[in-house]
């Protein structure tokens, strides 16, 4: 599938950004933010939500806060390509609620899943009972984060 890249102009760059900042700004200070009436502003956000530039939005919590204190990256080698495998093995990922993301990469590897554990014996058990035992998975290395540098920054528009 093409996504063709959307229009926007500085305006509504600025907006964008101030949205990524905090998403809870109301239609009046992103109006005074931007030289913009409260109006024309709803009407920007509606226009960029409508086109799915915007795609929703929400609370960034602390992971440590909420109790999950181990972060990792697990890299996963399959074992086989085969369709009902493969389909088998993502609805493996999108249950999991400890994996928070997922990717499929190019490369030795062909997906790399991040993780939020409560511990490292909660780690284990993810990689033990639920990717090792898929018929699907060939290997799996992990690799604990240690310390965040930079964790989801606003996108560069």
């Amino acid at each position: 599938m093409h996504l063709s890249r959307m229009k926007i102009d500085a305006t509504d760059r600025a907006l964008l950004a101030a949205l990524q900042r905090d998403s809870t700004l109301t239609a009046e200070a992103l109006g005074r933010m931007l030289n913009l009436s409260p109006s024309q502003v709803g009407r920007r956000r509606q226009r960029l939500e409508a086109a799915g530039l915007i795609r929703g939005y929400g609370a960034r919590l602390d992971a440590r806060r909420a109790g999950l204190t181990v972060q990792a990256f697990v890299q996963v080698q399959m074992a086989t390509h085969a369709p009902d495998k493969v389909k088998g093995f993502i609805r493996l990922v999108e249950t999991r609620p400890e994996i928070t993301a997922a990717w499929t990469l190019t490369g030795e590897a062909d997906y790399l899943l991040q993780v939020h554990c409560e511990d490292l014996a909660a780690l284990n058990r993810l990689i033990h009972e639920a990717l090792l035992p898929d018929p699907a998975v060939a290997r799996v290395q992990s690799q604990i984060v240690m310390n965040v540098l930079k964790a989801d920054a606003p996108l560069p528009v």
